[in-house]
Parts: C-alpha cells; structure tokens; sequence
C-alpha cells in the first residue's frame, strides 16, 4: 500500500535543522463535535510516543515496529528485495473532547537513525480520521504544525538515554502555547511501501518490586528486580534543579551486592533534575538487566518489564528440577527478546534480528508460544533482505551490518516458513516464499567448491558453527571471533545446504512443484557425497575427530558407516556433557531422542557439572546465556542453547505430528525416557486446541492421561503398542 492510504494527503514533516540525534515533539490540531469515532494513523521515525489531549497513547510500546524501512543505504554491491513500513493505527475516541484537540507527537531514536544503519533523518506524520453524524473529516499533519525540543538530550539506542529537564516545558500537554514555536519543515518522503502493523508490539508485562543492596561501587544505591529482564526502573527524582541522577545497569551483581561491571554492557541512564520531583522513565530505549545502581537523588518505584506481548501457548513440569528450570528459562529469555517484531541475539550489545538464531530457536519457539503472527512478520523481514541479485540472505534482519555464515544463517529462509507451516498449517507461507528459497541455493552453488559451500560474500565472516566451548586451549579465554568451533565451516554450511534441499523437496511436493524434485534430490546426493569424501576418516568412522557434534551433524544426513552412530554415543557416555555450539547442541540433542538414545539425551540435558544448563540455573542464572562457560559470557540474555526445549515436548512427552500432517491435524504420541521420570505433564495450544500428554508412576503401574483436541486423528505408542485415541481425555495404565 501507499502513503496516501493511510495518510491520505498528510506529509511527512520535521524540524528545519536535524541531526540523527535529534528528537523533537510535532504538535498539531483537530476539531470534533460529538464524534462517533475518532481514529489515528502515525509514525514517527525512529520510536514515538503520541499524546492525545495530553495523555499518551502508547506509553510502553516501541512503535513503529523494526523493519527494512526505506531503499536508502543498501548493502555493499546488493539489493534488497523490499523495503516497508508499518504503520500503527489507534481508536483515540476516549481521549477527545468536544472542540479544539491537540495531538502532540514525541519522536527520533531507534534502529531508523542508528549509526550501524542511518536511513535517515528523524520525521513524522498523521492522520487524524473523525466521524461525526454529519460526515467524517480528516486531518493530517503539514506546515501548519508547531515543532520544538523534547527532553532527550543525549541518545545511544543501544547503551543510553539522557533526558534533560531543566529547561523543559510541557510542551506534550494541552495548555502548551505553541505560537512561538516554528512550523514544521517538509521531510523528504520515503521510498517503501506502507503496511498495517499485524504484529503484536512491545508492551508493558508486570511491574516488579526491587531490592535494595546497599551501596554500590560509584558511590550510588543498588537495586535488584530478583531476575534478569528487560525493560526499565521507573525513578522518583529528588534531586534538586540542575543536579544529575545516573542510573547504570548489571545483568548480574557480585557476591558483595555491588553490580558485576563486566556485565555492564554500557547501559545507562541519565536525568538531569529540574527540582519539581518528577517521575520519569526511558522513553526510546530498554535495557537487559538484573540490578542497577542509582547514582544521585532518586527513588525507584518499580521495575517496568517490557517486551512484545506474546502469550504462552504450552506447559511443562516434571520431577527433575534442570528440565523445568531449562523450559522456563528459555521462554523467559527468549521473551527478553522479542522486541520490535523480531526476535534478537541479546536484548543489550546488538538487539538484532541473526537470521542463525532466530531459525535455530524458531521450532522451540512455535511449539511455547502464540507466535505466528510476530514470524510472519519477521520472514516478511528475512524476505526483505534477501539480495536481488545473488540471492544472499543477510546475517539479520531487518539487515543491520554484522557476522555470519551462510549456511546456518542463511538457511532462515527455508527453515522458518517450514517450522510456521508445520505449527500452524497455512501452505500460503511455503508459496509465498518458494522463488526466494530457490534463491538462496543459487548463492550456495555460487560460493561453493567441489561440492562443499566454501565461502560466503565477499569480506564478511563465513561462520560454520558458533559458540562452542573452549576445548582447544584449556584455561585460556578465547573468544576472538570463532576460535572455539574446531569444526570445518564448510562440513557445517554443506549440512545446511543439504538439509534445506531437503525440506525444499517436501515443500515442492506440497505446493505442487513435484518438477522440481529431480534437481533437488540430485544435489543433495552430490553434497552429501561431498561431506563424507572430505571428512569422514575410514580408519576410525569418524567425522573431524568425533568432537564438538561432527557425528552427530554426518548422521543426520546419513553419513557414515555403521561405527559412527555408535562413536558417537559411546563418546557422549563417556565424556558426559555438551561440547558444541549452538547448532550442534541442538542437532545432537534430536538425533539422541531419534535414534532411540532418550536416556543420553536426557543425561546432557540435566548433567551437573560445569557446562549445561544445571550450571546455569545451580548459579542462580534466571535467563539463558550467550556461552556455556557464564565466566566468557559478553551476554547473559542469549535464548539460541535454548532450542532444544522444542524435545521436552516433542519428545519427552511423545507430542509428534504424523509425517505428512501440518497444524497438529494427526498426531503420534510417543512418549520418550518414561524409566528417567516419577511424573511428567505438558501441553500444547495447537490450530485445533489444546494437547495435553501427562503421567503418574504408582505402585509399580504408570498411567498416562491424553487430551487429545476434536477432529484431530491421534494414537498412542508405548512399549511396543499402538492404541487408538479419542478426541477429549484418554487415559491408558500400564505395568513398569
């Protein structure tokens, strides 16, 4: 759609001197005489928060939501595929009076003029749409409105937020004379199309109480909230007029209460004081913490969390306390985030959408939360910044300039319309985004060398596996970009090459491209061959040593002989816990419950030493972390070890779909490791309703509980039966 569809013939409008730094508040006016209806239409670029009549509309929301805004600053030598907006639209009735109303209009920030990616300079526009008995009016924002100086000061999206009151009016309330303000400057338009905001937003979650610590290391007060989160302590200032409070952030305090430092990550906010006692909040930015220090006078009143509104779709409990902490856990920080309408690596350092995580996480993600709506509009995303002219997927999207690889990154473009059509069974999604996927195996074959994806654009990173822990220099921290995965790139970007050959092939069956089949089932024998010529060793049936997952990622393809399955379960016995990165922990962790080795899975799920999540939540750590070593960790909010929280259901609890079903339409409860558990129960909120698998041992018997949802074609397997179901409760018993 164009502007003028939801704007009508309003323009887009600024400040006369701008900078990426500026923020600025548009006031404008409109009439309504007992109006039926009064309806907004609104950006402001980069966040905004919109008062009607002086109350704000929006007040913990991050709007408009993230996107590939405008055809401005493209990547190096490439163009993307589509550039949109997304417009937020609001009922304003309860707010408007009879007569004269004013709409103030608070805007700048975010990821629109974010040095990584400056698409341009901070703008707004309007449309207000009134219906009255007589006919509806509109009005839009021109040169006629008024436009002057919020009370941000100073702004790092990422790290900061300096709101200045010193000199500040409420120019944001009704009673405001703007007549000495100048009107607002025409801005240039935008390049893009224009789309409804169909994505749920961020949005204000809970309130949390905070402790107090004890003095911290500037000289302030620490606060704890009692978990890692994300949001933003709203502050009572005290300080008289002219005097600074700066409020710094920790996602994890030290054994003395002070604030770990080395988790600081930059954050900050700052308030300079006009002496009226004001209570204010950051406006255009969050933060990832835990506790906080208050440096000056201030008083908390809480801690806002804050994040896209996102409701669960699924329970899980059972009698091992890792496996319930773990579940818990990832969805708490997977939570932390999702901001913006796009899942992020870690809600602080980067906040970006790596197209590697997100399709990594995104099958644990559709089976706990109700997300269809926020993937939808994240491969609207990844489509987006798919180059034109290579088919090159970019490391994030919306595209901010980062590191990757193509495989695990890139494959995002396959493995997330797969995963939402698998959820929720609307084959529109597999379609809509089958050209783009060819796409992307044409930039494969390009970067490729005898049969092995070998490279990646030119003068960015080619990532194989990421995040593995240190095994090659033990006692020594070594992070420096992927000095930890000993893993050939190419052996790993070939497997996802292969594997998303392979879910092309069940995808141009579904969508009636069967001609496509024979190209598909060619190359995935040509690269797999490939794979077992450079790096299977026939002396010892191993693939790259047997470490860090190699076995585990050759077997899924098939690879091997029959020693190498075996190498690899003796070898996970033996060393009893994970030693891969992020794509490997979950690829080991499936096969394990595949291959009928639950009993493994389930001991490098729950191990007890010093690199899992027993580690994690032993430590107190209330979020998933970026590296299994917490002590390398740059973040402690990263939701990527998560993804094998996705079996917990799938597997543990038996919820599989039949092969050829979508939606949940025909299901096979098979539950896995029943000997490893007292009890288990879980569920899941499908298209169709709710599935529910539970389980009891007593007195040398087990029983198990099934909700199976109406029209919904499911049977039961356990110890070598099958047994049909019925839709509504089922219940079967059997002896240990």
């Amino acid at each position: 759609m164009t502007r003028s569809h939801f704007f009508r013939d309003a323009a887009w409008v600024g400040k006369a001197q701008r900078t990426r730094d500026t923020f600025a508040v548009l006031r404008g006016y409109f009439t309504a005489e007992s109006a039926r209806k009064v309806t907004l239409n609104i950006l402001g670029l980069g966040f905004f928060k919109c008062y009607v009549n002086g109350i704000c509309i929006n007040p913990d929301t991050f709007l408009p939501l993230s996107s590939d805004f405008e055809a401005s600053c493209d990547p190096a030598e490439e163009v993307l595929t589509g550039h949109r907006i997304y417009v937020p639209g609001f009922d304003i009735t309860p707010y408007v009076r009879d007569g004269e109303n004013v709409i103030a209009i608070h805007f700048g920030g975010g990821w629109y003029t974010h040095h990584c990616r400056v698409f341009g300079l901070p703008k707004a526009i309007y449309c207000v749409t009134v219906e009255e008995e007589g006919g509806t009016s509109h009005f839009v924002s021109d040169e006629t409105c008024r436009v002057g100086d919020g009370f941000v000061a100073g702004y790092i999206f990422t790290q900061a937020e300096h709101h200045d009151y010193t000199s500040f009016t409420d120019c944001l309330g009704v009673d405001f004379d703007d007549s000495s303000w100048p009107h607002a400057t025409l801005t240039e338009d935008l390049d893009t199309e224009y789309h409804t905001t169909d994505c749920p937003a961020d949005a204000l979650i809970e309130t949390l109480p905070v402790t107090k610590l004890g003095e911290g290391e500037h000289g302030g007060i620490v606060y704890d909230c009692g978990q890692n989160t994300t949001g933003y302590p709203v502050l009572k200032i005290t300080a008289p007029a002219g005097e600074t409070v700066t409020v710094l952030f920790s996602e994890k305090s030290l054994p003395d209460g002070r604030p770990d430092m080395t988790h600081h990550h930059g954050q900050r906010f700052i308030v300079t004081s006009d002496g009226t006692g004001r209570v204010v909040q950051p406006e255009f930015t969050w933060y990832g913490f835990r506790c906080f220090e208050v440096i000056g006078g201030a008083e908390p009143r809480g801690v806002k969390v804050v994040y896209a509104d996102l409701p669960a779709a699924s329970t899980f409990e059972c009698d091992n306390e890792t496996l319930n902490w773990t579940c818990k856990t990832f969805l708490h920080t997977m939570l932390c985030n999702m901001h913006t309408g796009h899942p992020s690596d870690c809600p602080h350092l980067e906040r970006r959408g790596y197209t590697g995580d997100g399709q990594l996480t995104c099958h644990a993600v559709l089976t706990t939360l109700d997300a269809e709506a926020f993937y939808k509009k994240w491969m609207r995303d990844i489509g987006d910044c798919q180059d034109t002219l290579s088919g090159h997927v970019q490391y994030t999207a919306p595209y901010i300039n980062s590191g990757g690889g193509p495989g695990g990154w890139g494959s995002a473009i396959v493995e997330v319309p797969y995963q939402l059509y698998k959820h929720y069974g609307d084959i529109s999604v597999l379609t809509d985004y089958y050209p783009q996927m060819r796409r992307y195996i044409d930039y494969l074959e390009a970067h490729s060398a005898y049969g092995l994806v070998v490279s990646d654009k030119e003068g960015a990173w080619c990532l194989g596996d990421w995040c593995g822990p240190n095994i090659l220099y033990p006692g020594k921290d070594v992070t420096s970009h992927n000095q930890q995965v000993i893993l050939p790139a190419p052996m790993v970007n070939t497997y996802f090459m292969v594997k998303s050959l392979q879910k092309m092939t069940e995808i141009a069956r579904l969508i009636g491209k069967e001609e496509d089949i024979p190209e598909y089932e060619e190359k995935i024998a040509y690269r797999k061959g490939a794979v077992q010529a450079a790096y299977f060793n026939t002396f010892d049936h191993n693939f790259v040593m047997n470490v860090q997952g190699a076995n585990a990622y050759a077997v899924d393809l098939g690879l091997g002989d029959p020693h190498t399955y075996g190498n690899l379960t003796r070898y996970y016995r033996k060393l009893g816990h994970y030693d891969t990165g992020i794509f490997a922990t979950d690829i080991l962790t499936r096969i394990l419950f595949e291959r009928g080795d639950a009993e493994l899975a389930v001991d490098l799920l729950t191990n007890d030493g010093d690199q899992g999540y027993e580690h994690w939540r032993r430590n107190g750590a209330t979020t998933l972390h970026e590296y299994w070593d917490s002590n390398r960790s740059r973040s402690h909010s990263h939701p990527m070890f998560g993804a094998p929280v996705a079996y917990f259901f799938e597997y543990l609890l038996g919820i599989k779909q039949t092969p050829d079903s979508a939606g949940y339409a025909s299901l096979a409860i098979e539950p896995l490791a029943v000997s490893r558990f007292g009890r288990m129960a879980g569920s899941i909120q499908t298209p169709k309703g709710t599935v529910a698998v539970g389980y009891r041992k007593v007195d040398g018997r087990v029983t198990f509980t099934v909700e199976i949802p109406a029209d919904t074609k499911a049977v039961f397997r356990y110890s070598g039966g099958e047994y049909p179901l019925h839709s509504g409760e089922n219940q079967l018993a059997f002896d240990l």
